[in-house]
């Protein structure tokens, strides 16, 4: 799967974009992110605040519990405003 990271979010990670293998059991995109977070300290302290984290799949804005399915791409970014 092919994951995009912006703002804040790419800061703490340290990367813009990379492709991992998920592993079965993750099914959610809240199962993706706690799989995330178990990679290492930064991916802890990126979604340290995963509240305030909004998430697009295929461009698409979802929700934590929205089934990753045959998703070819996450996004991951703070909220946004607008004027």
């Amino acid at each position: 799967m092919n994951i995009r990271y912006f703002a804040w979010v790419r800061e703490r990670v340290g990367v813009e974009e990379e492709t991992i293998e998920v592993p079965a059991s993750v099914a959610t995109v809240a199962d993706l992110i706690a799989h995330l977070k178990t990679l290492d300290e930064t991916y802890a302290a990126a979604f340290d605040e995963e509240d305030a984290i909004r998430v697009a799949l295929d461009q698409v804005h979802v929700e934590a519990d929205t089934i990753l399915g045959d998703a070819r791409e996450i996004a991951f970014f703070p909220p946004m405003t607008g004027g």
